[in-house]
């Protein structure tokens, strides 16, 4: 509701689909999270959810922005994205080399992110229902005490954020939701709770990056050094950010 209330007030609240996506159902439950619910030790509760099982391509943006040109480039508002908004497409509505249509789109705000979504009657997932998701693998809908997929996360980190993203299409988790893990930053709907207050990241702190270091200190799960730095990544951000290497993907509510 205060997402949908948020664009509203832009008259930006989207209404129908540009294009079908595949949606996977996840059955929730009780979910041991990297950010304790209770603050100490209480597992997270995640309700049965739909999530896309794809991160939204700079193809499909391409044909939402041709759909709802407020979203271009050239016209968009400049308290919903700021100045590298998809400033590696060719233009305000063609992609070019450095943008290809099956990669994943990136440099979108969270405002543009949640608008996509509304678009597809859904809305950017929490961080309860990414982090559950992107604990499966092929086999196991937990597979972080496994320290071969522990290492396969870090792995990504090892690639420059200058290089060129693969396509979409990785292999599918037991949910049948591919790519969590090691092609793109993500967006979530309560990327701005999960560690550090909003003003400290208005005001510009310059310790910013050290206490959400300092921070994972206290998390639970703290092998999980790559889930950890998704959420210091994210808390350091605005919604009005973007970045080379942050996407998203859409979920709807059972």
């Amino acid at each position: 509701m205060r997402t949908r209330l948020a664009l509203a007030w832009f008259g930006l609240v989207l209404a129908l689909p540009v294009v079908a996506a595949d949606y996977a159902a996840l059955p929730g439950g009780s979910f041991t999270s990297v950010l304790p619910a209770d603050g100490k030790a209480a597992a997270a509760q995640v309700a049965p959810f739909r999530l896309r099982t794809e991160p939204v391509t700079n193809a499909e943006f391409l044909a939402f922005v041709k759909a709802h040109p407020q979203w271009r480039r050239d016209r968009v508002a400049s308290i919903l994205a700021d100045a590298r908004y998809l400033s590696h497409w060719t233009g305000a509505d063609t992609l070019g080399e450095q943008a290809l249509p099956q990669q994943p789109v990136t440099r979108v705000s969270w405002f543009a992110a949640q608008a996509y979504c509304e678009s597809e009657q859904a809305r950017l997932p929490s961080w309860y229902e990414w982090e559950y998701a992107a604990a499966a693998d092929a086999t196991r809908r937990d597979a972080r005490a496994d320290p071969a997929w522990r290492e396969g996360i870090l792995g990504w980190y090892s690639r420059p954020s200058s290089a060129a993203l693969p396509a979409i299409g990785g292999t599918a988790n037991v949910y049948r939701v591919r790519d969590l893990n090691n092609l793109v930053w993500e967006w979530v709907d309560d990327f701005n709770a999960l560690m550090v207050a909003s003003d400290s990241r208005q005001q510009g702190d310059p310790d910013l990056l050290k206490f959400c270091g300092a921070g994972a200190i206290s998390l639970q799960e703290k092998e999980n050094y790559a889930v950890l730095m998704r959420i210091a990544m994210l808390s350091a951000l605005k919604a009005s950010d973007t970045t080379n290497n942050m996407g998203f993907r859409c979920a709807k509510s059972e």
